[in-house]
Formats: C-alpha cells, sequence, structure tokens
C-alpha cells in the first residue's frame, strides 16, 4: 500500500542486496513496539527454556512483539568482530548477491568492537549502515567512520522527555533520563554529520494520536538530517492514515516512489514547500513463492512485514542463524544449512524476478545494483 495516489511519479527499481546482521541484543530503551529483530530480550530470557521464553516486559522493561507466536528456539549471541563472522559474511555473500550489511540490535552503538565488525564488512567490499536510537553513538562514531561506517540510520522517537516516554515502557518514565536519551541523540547527530557519515532520522508513526509528535520531530530535526516516517507492523491501516495526515500537513508534495525489488520495502520522496525533503515508508504485500505459500500469516490482516530480506543471527553457544521472517523464527536455519538449501536459491531468484517483472511494469532500463 503506497502513501500517495499521484499517478505521474518517477519510479526507481532497486534490487536488494542488503544483508541485516543482528550484532548485538543490550539496549538502553524500551520502546512499547520493538520486535527485536524476531529474537527473545536475551537479559529477560536467561536460563528460561524455549517454551518459557517471554515476549516482556521483562525486568529491563523491553519487548519482543512477536515472540509470543513466532517460535523462535535461540536466544541471540553478541558477534564478535573475529575470523568466524567474516567467514559467515563471505559465505553469505557467496550464496547471495549482497553489497551492502545493515547493523542491527538491540543497540549497535553499545557493541564493544562496533569498529572491528564495521572493518571486517568493508574488507569484503561491502558497503556499511546501522539503524540506532543514538544513545551511544558519540563515543563510537569517529572511529566506526574510521572504519568505513557509511550511514546511520537514527530512531527518533521525539523532542522532549514526555514524547520520549509517550512510545517507551514505564523504567524511562523518568524525565532526566529521557532528557538525557535525547541529549545523546543530538550527539550523535553532531558527531555523525562532523565525520562525515550520512544520517537519516526514522520515526515510526503508530496512528494519529502521533502526528503532532511526528510534527515536531521534522521541524526539530529536519533541516539537519533527512527524516523518514516508518509504518507501524503492528498497525499499519492506522499508521498509513496518520503519515497521510502529516503529509497533508505539510503540504509535501510526492516526487519520487522507491522500490526494493525482492523484498516488502518500498518508500516514497516528498518535496516539503521550503525545499526540505521528507520520506514516507510502508510495506508491499511481498511474499516469497514457496516459503510463504502455506503459512498462517499469509493474508492481508496477520502479515505485517511481508518478505523484508534476510537476517543474520547468532545463537548463544551455537551457530550463525539466517532467518527470512521475523513472524516466523521457526524458519531460521543454520548458516552452513541455509546456503546450501533451496530456501537460499528461492531467495535469490525472487530477487532477480522480481527486478525484471517490475522493470518491465514501470518500463523503466535495467535497475541499478547500487
Amino acid at each position: 500500500m503506497v502513501l500517495h495516489k499521484a499517478p505521474k511519479v518517477p519510479v526507481t527499481v532497486v534490487p536488494d542486496r542488503t544483508l541485516r546482521v543482528k550484532i548485538i541484543d543490550a539496549c538502553g530503551l524500551a520502546c512499547t513496539f520493538c520486535h527485536n529483530e524476531g529474537t527473545p530480550v536475551a537479559t529477560d530470557n536467561r536460563n528460561r527454556l524455549m517454551e518459557d521464553f517471554t515476549s516482556g516486559p521483562g525486568r529491563s522493561g523491553r519487548v519482543s512483539i512477536y515472540l509470543r507466536t513466532n517460535g523462535a528456539d535461540f536466544l541471540p549471541q553478541q558477534i564478535k568482530a573475529d575470523a568466524d563472522f567474516a567467514l559467515a559474511l563471505a559465505a553469505m555473500r557467496g550464496s547471495l548477491p549482497t553489497n551492502e550489511v545493515h547493523f542491527t540490535g538491540g543497540e549497535p552503538t553499545l557493541h564493544p568492537d562496533l569498529p572491528g565488525l564495521i572493518s571486517i564488512a568493508r574488507r569484503l567490499g561491502l558497503t556499511v549502515g546501522l539503524t540506532s536510537n543514538g544513545e551511544n553513538g558519540a563515543a563510537v562514531i569517529p572511529e566506526c567512520a574510521a572504519a568505513g561506517l557509511d550511514r546511520i540510520n537514527l530512531s527518533v522517537f521525539g523532542t522532549t522527555p514526555g514524547e520520549l516516554a509517550a512510545v517507551q515502557g514505564p523504567r524511562l518514565a523518568s524525565p532526566g533520563l529521557a532528557e538525557r536519551k535525547l541529549a545523546a541523540l543530538g550527539a550523535t547527530i553532531e558527531a555523525a554529520s562532523r565525520h562525515g557519515v550520512k544520517v537519516s532520522a526514522n520515526i515510526v508513526v503508530p496512528d494519529t494520536t502521533h502526528v503532532r509528535r511526528v510534527l515536531r520531530i521534522v521541524e526539530e530535526y529536519g533541516r539537519a538530517v533527512v527524516v523518514r516516517m516508518l509504518v507501524s507492523l503492528e498497525d499499519g491501516g492506522a499508521s498509513l492514515t496518520a503519515m497521510r495526515q502529516v503529509v497533508d500537513h505539510l503540504g509535501a508534495v510526492p516526487v519520487q516512489h522507491i522500490v526494493t525489488a525482492g523484498a516488502s520495502d518500498q518508500r516514497t520522496r516528498f518535496r516539503l514547500p521550503d525545499g526540505r525533503f521528507l520520506y514516507a515508508k510502508s510495506i508491499r504485500p511481498v511474499r516469497l513463492p514457496e516459503t510463504c505459500s502455506g503459512c498462517r500469516f499469509n493474508n492481508g490482516r496477520d502479515c505485517h512485514e511481508s518478505y523484508y530480506g534476510v537476517r543474520l543471527y547468532q545463537a548463544q553457544g551455537g551457530p550463525f542463524m539466517v532467518g527470512v521472517c521475523i513472524q516466523r523464527m521457526d524458519l531460521c536455519l543454520p548458516l552452513g544449512e541455509f546456503v546450501m538449501s533451496q530456501r537460499c536459491r528461492e531467495v535469490a531468484t525472487f530477487r532477480e524476478d522480481e527486478a525484471a517483472r517490475l522493470t518491465a511494469h514501470y518500463r523503466l532500463p535495467a535497475p541499478t545494483t547500487t
């Protein structure tokens, strides 16, 4: 579902060549809509059996919204910047065309050797991005930039402690703590800009009660970074309605629609009256032809993220794992098994078929792979 109805907006098709890597589970925030990349919150589930995993909030205050039904059967381990990780990345790149890794968590800037992980990916010729709430970015970005970090997508939840608390669990109810988190975010933006790292501000928009908050974020941060509104996975309809209200209030005009071929990501670029740009990201109803065909979530109501792409994890005390759906973590396979599997071939074929189909549909030249 797209956010605009203008038929003459230019379309760009970009083949999916990205691997998301969950490098750490720790996080200093407790967002009420967090999917935690489909995995249990490790600190709340240590020494628990799979059937006893809690989706939260546990003692940490954090949640993993799909854990109740997604069949996750492993706890995530912090990935080390070592030869095993280099081999895992090389194996993934060898089995699926990959030109970018995107580090996620948890909170990636809390990883004790984030620059080392970036260096490994760069040595393999991969572009590196990460999604962060900015709580530790100012401390690590200089070294990360030197290692080759290309960009950082900052999750922004508000401009005041009250706005931040509105999308956080009870443990962030302290105005002083929320204020420190916001100050850390500002410092991260400044550090990234100073060291040549591209910055975007991501705002999840749950429903229309958050419209005023989003407008204030656009005003506060939109002059320093690129702002991107993200649809809320649990309630896409209400979220899209709220995003439309933001766009209408700002008088934004759609100028480009970007579709990721082989994954559900799509986004529209809007121009604001003052010349700035705003992005709105939504989800296409994309399915893997074999893997998704018999899934119990395969309908217009229950499949929230559709097929979004491939994710790499490491199980505590176990192997690297490859997943294709945060709502179906039972589909995760050990890395060695995945690269030899029909599912890996299915993903590779689907990417190419979608790129060709969308290119023909929109009557475009051959899509770029960068």
